[in-house]
């Protein structure tokens, strides 16, 4: 199973679907008591880390694609107010992160170019 997780960072899956699948397909319910390591971490030290933070990722994925229905529904307002709570969040969350030290000090969230950060 050990080597399943490295396969599967391999193909790009995240962290939380390799947690996923080895608990569902293996009956691994925490990973973290066998290795006595995170996935995350063992990710790391294969050099198979995510360049964003897992968190970070999604949610620069769910503006993507409210921002792609807004373009086609443009008196959506309801939405239109959603995407500016989204983007308030990765505005927060990577200010953390760059305290963190796990982006780097000079990366910014940008909606023009938030499509490609998630390709």
């Amino acid at each position: 199973w050990y080597q399943r997780r490295v396969h599967g960072a391999r193909k790009g899956h995240k962290p939380s679907q390799i947690g996923v699948r080895l608990r569902d397909s293996n009956g691994i319910p925490q990973v973290s008591a066998i290795t006595g390591k995170k996935i995350l971490r063992v990710l790391k030290a294969q050099g198979l880390a995510p360049k964003l933070p897992e968190d970070l990722y999604y949610m620069i994925m769910k503006a993507v694609s409210l921002r792609k229905h807004l373009e086609r529904n443009r008196k959506d307002k309801d939405a239109k107010f959603r995407l500016i709570l989204i983007e308030s969040r990765i505005h927060r969350v990577s200010r953390y992160y760059r305290k963190a030290k796990k982006l780097p000090p000079a990366w910014k969230y940008e909606s023009a170019t938030a499509a490609a950060l998630v390709q």
